[in-house]
């Protein structure tokens, strides 16, 4: 455990920005990351940039993948430290491992062997599908490289250690900006392989920090020896990690398949709509960083704290969480309206493409201070080891609901581009109250052996 991190005893908001900062830090770098991938892909030409648009459906595949694990592992090697049952905590790790690659064998199958099918599903062309699998391919080959940092950094996070991640990806950066021109339009021994570039360059950027995050795990309390006895099936153990991954996992595809929603009925507005909305996602994610980095904080914090019974401080972390994100959330929504247009530019120069990433931006702006209810209660959720509430959430907010509204939009009302944000923005708000009140009513539920006043603060 990191002596300078108590997660059981240390002042909550004093946890939270100790915690927060880092990982928002380093969920930025990973943003940027992304971002400078969009800026070549633009470089390369507008159907490349359309083709990453789209793939990112795909790609979030993998991403939600890791999210369970990391949601798993905070929550159930937290709950044993909070236990102080170090033995537990010290398999649960281990098994994450073996759930990490077990998984991405899985998900590389199916993913090189049914993407083009998803693809065509979707109503793109073949020669567009053929352009997007040149990234996606690669990707996926990639798939154990992801997941096992994933669950590395999930250790960390439970020991209080969220520097090592953002200190990988800073230097990441970097290495992004040199090698993705090397790989796109080669230099010396390489050859120019285009948008294949991008993945390449990924690859094996994250394959080092694979490797960095490892050893920053060794030298913590709860550490991976690379013994194979350590890395056998605990039976019990095993089957609690995938009853408490796989129902976050399988929610988050939910986001995932709500891309595929969104992009089934984007198209008929053109691949420079997608272009634009697909920039502008890159752009808006760089301001929905601090929640992220608030989840990670309050998933850690309120996951030792209910193995610990601390119950007044998981109900604290979580409503000084809300408090916090949807504050940071309201200005950051100010940035994205007021900078809507000159962020577009940097990533496209062809005015159509502009007038769509600025449009879904300005609406978008005002959906931010609703999205900390989201993030913070999958923390709780996950903490509280009640996964399926976070599918539930997901399967109507991601799927279910925007499917209703975007058929209604397009269909019965004939609507336009932006009036499809609007019914996106109306239908958040009433389901973060929604979310919220579930959330409030399930911690009386879960703390109901306490007999204490339930405050908000």
């Amino acid at each position: 455990m990191n002596k300078k991190l108590n997660l059981t005893s240390n002042p909550i908001g004093k946890l939270l920005r100790q915690i927060a900062i880092p990982a928002s830090t380093g969920s930025l770098f990973q943003t940027l990351f992304n971002i400078i991938d969009t800026f070549y892909a633009g470089k390369i030409s507008p159907e490349s940039l359309s083709a990453l648009a789209k793939s990112f459906p795909i790609y979030f595949v993998i991403i939600a993948a890791g999210i369970g694990i990391v949601s798993g592992c905070n929550s159930l090697m937290g709950n044993s430290i909070g236990e102080r049952n170090k033995i537990a905590a010290s398999i649960y790790a281990h098994n994450t491992i073996v759930y990490a690659i077990l998984l991405s064998v899985f998900i590389t199958f199916i993913g090189i062997y049914f993407s083009y099918d998803f693809l065509k599903f979707m109503g793109n062309n073949h020669e567009s599908i053929i352009l997007i699998k040149k990234y996606t391919d690669i990707i996926f080959l990639g798939t154990i490289i992801f997941l096992v940092q994933f669950s590395f950094n999930s250790i960390l996070n439970c020991q209080g250690d969220t520097k090592s991640f953002r200190n990988f990806m800073l230097v990441g950066i970097i290495a992004n900006i040199i090698l993705n021109p090397i790989f796109i339009f080669g230099l010396f021994f390489i050859p120019a392989l285009g948008i294949s570039g991008l993945a390449i360059s990924t690859i094996l950027i994250q394959l080092v920090g694979c490797i960095y995050l490892y050893f920053k795990v060794n030298k913590l309390e709860i550490k991976i020896i690379p013994k194979i006895e350590n890395f056998l099936i605990r039976r019990n153990f095993f089957r609690n990690i995938f009853d408490q991954a796989m129902p976050i996992t399988v929610s988050l595809f939910m986001v995932s398949i709500g891309g595929f929603i969104l992009l089934y009925f984007l198209i008929i507005f053109g691949d420079k709509a997608i272009a634009g909305y697909g920039s502008a996602l890159r752009f808006e994610q760089v301001f929905i960083l601090p929640i992220i980095g608030l989840n990670t904080a309050v998933l850690s914090i309120a996951g030792q704290n209910f193995g610990a019974r601390r119950y007044d401080r998981v109900r604290e972390v979580y409503f000084k969480g809300i408090l916090i994100g949807m504050t940071v959330m309201c200005f950051s929504g100010i940035i994205i309206y007021l900078l809507s247009e000159p962020i577009i530019r940097i990533f496209s120069t062809d005015l159509e493409v502009i007038k769509f990433g600025s449009t879904y931006l300005k609406i978008t702006a005002f959906i931010c201070p609703v999205y900390p209810i989201f993030f913070i209660s999958h923390a709780l959720f996950a903490a509280l080891k009640k996964s399926y509430f976070i599918f539930y959430m997901n399967l109507f907010r991601m799927v279910i609901l925007p499917f209703i509204i975007l058929w209604i939009v397009l269909n019965i009302m004939n609507g336009y581009f932006n009036d499809i944000f609007y019914g996106l923005l109306i239908m958040n708000w009433i389901l973060g109250f929604i979310v919220f009140l579930i959330a409030r009513g399930l911690m009386i539920k879960s703390f109901k052996e306490q007999k204490k006043a339930f405050f908000i603060f």
